[in-house]
């Protein structure tokens, strides 16, 4: 099955400036929302979609190579260095290692050699000379990046990430993970020179905007909807949380507008620690529409009553 072409995902054209782009992902997030569509697990994957999609045209850098190369685009540095040209080496600037057909290629920038510069000083002495020994050196760190959703962050997630040999690692992000937190992943970077240790990969995550809450450190706000008569009068409203479970929330009578609520320990996690944030949800008064005359009589009624007892 072709897979879906991204920019037919979020309805926009190949030319979409990045404001497009989030302008589109951000109604589409909320028409397939699972919180608006609870149970729906069309539009469940459709969500998904959506977020995979955003991932990729929202990142300069993904987006050029998804022109490109299209679904492929994660091997965009394999092909872009398989395909070089007038090196004898077999790379941009670098060379490769040999081997049967199952050899696997490994760039080398000819600038970061180092000391292996005295290995073909050596040469110049003729094969039967002693040559100077090549200390063991730590290969180069990697930094990627990827992007979460707001309830993978709470729960926690994992990610599938190719390494600089072609092979895919999977890297587990805790929950409670910050926007812009690097997460180290020890000796999946470079490899080593001369039996020299591997460099480390480092796996950046940012964490996408959403339509119904709001980060602010461990903390998470959200609007909650409330009738006219239940901020008069009292009642319950309903609040979303990102583990997907609603809680009741008292609202007590002569509410007003704006109001916050705490809920206490219903925010992020804190990695590594059993402590979380706090909920905070504002009340949002909703004012009824399409009212009937004897509805229209009796704020009529009450607007009377009020003023009499200026």
């Amino acid at each position: 099955m072709p897979s879906k072409d991204l920019y037919k995902t979020l309805g926009v054209s190949r030319t979409a400036s990045d404001k497009d782009i989030k302008q589109a992902y951000r109604k589409l997030a909320r028409q397939y929302h699972p919180d608006v569509n609870p149970g729906n697990k069309s539009a469940e994957e459709k969500f998904k979609e959506i977020n995979n999609a955003y991932e990729v045209l929202s990142d300069p850098e993904k987006r050029k190579k998804y022109d490109q190369f299209g679904d492929k685009w994660q091997y965009a540095d394999q092909f872009a260095g398989g395909g070089a040209q007038g090196n004898p080496f077999g790379g941009a600037s670098g060379f490769r290692s040999a081997g049967g057909n199952n050899s696997s290629y490994q760039y080398v920038d000819m600038s970061d050699l180092g000391d292996l510069g005295d290995l073909f000083k050596g040469f110049t002495g003729g094969f039967g000379g002693r040559g100077r020994t090549t200390r063991p050196r730590q290969g180069r760190d990697i930094d990627t990046s990827t992007e979460i959703s707001l309830e993978e962050a709470y729960s926690g997630t994992t990610r599938l990430i190719q390494d600089t040999s072609g092979h895919r690692i999977e890297v587990k992000i805790p929950a409670g993970v910050k926007n812009g937190q690097r997460i180290k992943v020890s000796g999946k970077g470079e490899p080593g020179m001369a039996n020299g240790p591997s460099g480390d990969l480092y796996l950046a995550v940012s964490i996408l905007e959403h339509p119904v809450f709001h980060l602010n450190g461990n903390d998470i706000n959200v609007d909650v909807p409330v009738s006219l008569t239940d901020a008069i009068l009292g009642g319950e409203a309903s609040v979303p949380t990102p583990k997907g479970k609603n809680l009741a929330l008292k609202i007590p009578a002569e509410t007003q507008n704006g109001k916050v609520f705490r809920l206490a320990g219903q925010g992020m996690p804190e990695v590594g620690k059993d402590t979380r944030g706090d909920l905070f949800a504002k009340v949002k008064v909703i004012l009824p529409e399409n009212l009937s005359e004897p509805e229209k009589e009796l704020f009529k009624q009450i607007k009377e009553a009020r003023q009499k007892r200026r």
